[in-house]
């Protein structure tokens, strides 16, 4: 849903957050605020609106508890360009590694793919209607006709409608289509900050190696979308996608930062923990707004949201540099998850874990189902197996419902169509002995 058409209350955006991920109301309300600041913003005279940072967000909690779920959503909802980052893959300038102006040019490469294919959808009929016209022009022999007194085309109304209907599927055409050329791969192993050149030397090489037409026989359906998909990209104007795309950056992009707390600065001295702090001082500008030089443009950043999150089991957000800190006023703490919570995750998001399994399965003729004590014990065992060994959140369902389907999966293929109900007791038999063991329930689960 477009934030700009028909935007969503603060209250709307968490019942829709409330769909995918079960609990952490404090993060869906701090979230839920930002974005609505955004539509706010825009609704200010241009004077003040300027004037009008984002409030950017720390979300603090163990792994999947649902960080990441609640940033991609919330992008998702508003049709904002999103990336998520994880801060350890950044080095400070001066070292080899990437430097933290590439998550603006990745965001902007995003949202001018995410503009292109919003526009191909816009002049797909029209994409669809030329290639319809070329393909006939293919088919049918080339007409000498009378230009004064032109005559209806029965021969080309009765293959179109042919073509209509799949009758000419099989049959194969002759088709010129442009052929990527191989261009030569440029890779530069150097200091931070070289990563554009690379990008512009590889842009500038595929223009000296262009595509090359080449004559192949496919068949007509396969003839169909080449056609279409050549005809689209005529259709479609880069510089208003480029235009378009570097706006939505600049108004509406997402940065979501993943593990900040490890390049938090622990103690004072020297090693790692001064690339750590020199990180943090490149992050600095880009959340607090700088301009950033992308192949397709000037991107500034003042209006980009950046949520950050990251365990903070030895640092603290008070351990970041006091002007990050200053960038990032919303503090949240996400809840560690309880086997109720488990239980609901399993049962009610839209894409639900047990949904997820009946409908693989289901591919193979078997249904599948879970009863309530089911349901229960998986959650229970999860949370156990968190507590005992490392608390992976959320995902440790995922572990334990791969183990204990493993079987079903793997014969489901060779098995009649049949119904199949897991029981607790089934539960019991599969994973008892893996969950008593501690040593094998941290290797298997």
């Amino acid at each position: 849903m477009d934030n700009k058409d028909t935007p969503l209350t603060p209250k709307e955006i968490v019942i829709e957050l409330d769909k995918y991920i079960i609990g952490q109301a404090n993060a869906k309300k701090s979230v839920a605020i930002a974005l609505r600041n955004r539509w706010r913003r825009m609704q200010l005279p241009e004077n003040i609106r300027d004037e009008v940072a984002p409030k950017n967000i720390i979300m603090i909690g163990p792994t999947g508890v649902g960080k990441t779920e609640i940033a991609r959503r919330l992008a998702k909802l508003s049709s904002s360009p999103f990336i998520k980052i994880e801060a350890t893959k950044f080095t400070e300038v001066g070292y080899v590694g990437r430097d933290v102006e590439s998550i603006i040019r990745d965001l902007t490469n995003l949202t001018v793919d995410m503009i292109k294919a919003e526009e191909k959808n816009t002049v797909e009929e029209t994409a669809k209607q030329q290639a319809e016209e070329q393909l006939l022009d293919l088919l049918l022999p080339k007409r000498i006709t009378d230009e004064t007194t032109p005559q209806p085309d029965a021969t080309r109304d009765k293959f179109r409608q042919m073509l209509k209907e799949g009758k000419l599927d099989e049959r194969f055409v002759e088709l010129e289509a442009t052929q990527k050329a191989g261009t030569p791969t440029v890779e530069i192993l150097a200091a931070s900050g070289i990563e554009e050149l690379q990008s512009n030397l590889q842009d500038m090489l595929s223009n000296i190696f262009p595509g090359r037409k080449k004559r192949k026989q496919v068949k007509v359906q396969e003839a169909l979308k080449i056609l279409e998909t050549e005809s689209a990209q005529k259709l479609i104007d880069m510089d208003k996608v480029t235009e378009l795309a570097l706006k939505r950056v600049q108004e509406s992009g997402i940065v979501f930062i993943d593990e900040i707390d490890k390049i938090t600065a622990k103690s004072h001295g020297s090693g790692p923990d001064v690339s750590r702090e020199g990180v943090q001082r490149d992050l600095l500008p880009i959340v607090e707004g700088t301009t950033v030089h992308t192949k397709y443009g000037m991107v500034k950043t003042d209006h980009i949201l950046f949520i950050a999150s990251g365990a903070f089991h030895i640092a603290k957000p008070s351990d970041l540099l006091p002007e990050l800190q200053g960038r990032f006023p919303i503090r949240v703490e996400l809840d560690s998850l309880t086997d109720e919570d488990f239980v609901k995750i399993l049962q009610e998001p839209k894409n639900s874990l047990t949904l997820q399994y009946r409908e693989l399965l289901f591919t193979e003729g078997i249904t599948l189902n879970f009863t309530p004590e089911a349901i229960k014990e998986i959650a229970r065992i999860s949370f156990e197996v968190n507590e005992k060994t490392e608390n992976i959140g959320a995902r440790r369902l995922h572990t334990v419902m791969e183990k204990l389907l493993e079987d079903i999966s793997f014969e489901a293929s060779d098995l009649p169509p049949q119904e199949i109900t897991i029981t607790e007791q089934y539960i019991d038999d599969k994973l008892k002995n893996i969950v008593k063991d501690r040593d094998l329930s941290r290797y298997i689960l």
